[in-house]
């Protein structure tokens, strides 16, 4: 199995970087190797999902605590270490708890429901798909997720209409078995039951003994103005649902922004690419622009080049931690004439004629990348 990259040399920060530092290093990387850029580039995608991990455990002040204390294992639910919701150190340190327990009698207790244990519903992931423009200024949408309702032939447990559902013999309705191995006891899951405490011999048709139906449901989400992409929306309790009246999990609604036609988001930051015509660029004057609420003007010198910036201020977008909204950065891009007719060539050689007699001062960029190829070939 690969051994994971340290979270920290994948956004290629130092351990001591600022939240500020984590943030911006992961916008960068994010707009880099966003699938929606990289069509058909497996080792982007890769990259992508790698910078997203790691940007949700070094932005959580908890999850990078324990991070920086315990490595991977801190943050990896299936070690249950500190950051994953665990205790101490995780998985080890249960087991240790249990084997213990088990010698001075003082068994962990676990969350029961008549006798049995119970367990949390599983987690479910949504990814939803919004405009730009929904993003920024936020929206309330409908979506349709798989719902687990009580069957409403057996009521919830799984036994067929007139039968009922047996104490398992092997746990004695506990749910949990103990294995010895001399001097100590490891508690488990009963095999039979899987912890349930209870043997179905005639399961009900419709729920196929599992007391539950599979359904569609709609559920109302909120997505807040200012959301960024890969960002999470959680739903608290529309999971799947526990076991044994256990709690349901939580759903996780993933934001994924859609390219946009003018627009490139940078964080609070848009920017966008503004060709502009041979003779505005050359002449100057007042041009109008694009923002997400509307047409802004910008006023052009004489001489404006390819690869002018011009930054309007607040044009940007809102985060939803941000007290004040980001820039709008606009490039220029100075698009030469095509299909030209045979006057408008003649004019064109008129005015090159024109440029070359008044020397070096039309062209000064020109005269100075010349200067240096003699300098370099002589």
């Amino acid at each position: 199995m690969a051994t994971k990259r340290d979270f920290y040399e994948v956004l290629g920060v130092p351990k001591n970087a600022s939240d500020d530092e984590i943030k911006k290093s992961y916008r960068k990387m994010a707009m880099k190797f966003h699938p929606d850029r990289n069509q058909g580039d497996a080792s982007a995608e890769v990259k992508f999902k790698e910078a997203k991990e790691a940007y949700e455990m070094l932005s959580d002040t908890e999850k990078r605590a324990a991070y920086d204390q315990f490595g991977h294992a801190g943050v990896d639910p299936n070690m249950r270490g500190p950051g994953a919701g665990g205790a101490g150190f995780g998985g080890f340190g249960e087991s240790f708890g249990d084997i213990f327990g088990d010698i001075f009698g003082q068994t962990r207790r676990q969350q029961t429901a008549g006798g049995r244990q119970v367990f949390r519903g599983n987690d479910l992931s949504y990814a939803m798909e919004v405009t730009l423009e929904e993003a920024a200024a936020g929206k309330e949408s409908e979506i349709r997720i798989p719902s687990f309702d009580e069957c409403d032939t057996c009521h919830g447990t799984g036994a067929k209409a007139g039968t009922s559902p047996k104490t398992c013999g092997t746990c004695q309705g506990q749910g949990v078995v103990q294995m010895r191995q001399g001097f100590f006891s490891v508690q488990q899951n009963c095999p039979h039951c899987r912890g349930t405490g209870k043997i179905i011999t005639d399961p009900c048709t419709p729920c196929h003994g599992q007391g539950k139906i599979k359904r569609q449901k709609t559920l109302e989400i909120k997505i807040p103005a200012g959301i960024d992409d890969g960002m999470r929306i959680r739903s608290t309790g529309n999971g799947e649902p526990g076991t044994n009246g256990g709690p349901p999990g939580d759903l996780y609604i993933e934001i994924r922004i859609k390219k946009h036609d003018v627009f490139q988001r940078d964080g609070d930051d848009l920017h966008c690419a503004v060709p502009i015509s041979f003779t505005t660029a050359a002449l100057g004057g007042e041009i109008s622009v694009p923002t997400l609420s509307g047409e802004a003007a910008i006023d052009l010198p004489e001489g404006t080049q390819t690869g002018k910036q011009f930054r309007l201020r607040g044009k940007g977008v809102k985060g939803v931690r941000s007290s004040f909204p980001g820039d709008l950065y606009c490039h220029i891009t100075v698009e030469t004439p095509v299909k030209l007719t045979e006057h408008q060539r003649k004019l064109l050689k008129e005015l090159d004629e024109s440029l070359k007699k008044g020397g070096d001062k039309h062209s000064p960029s020109e005269a100075g990348w010349a200067d240096k190829l003699k300098n370099l070939f002589s």
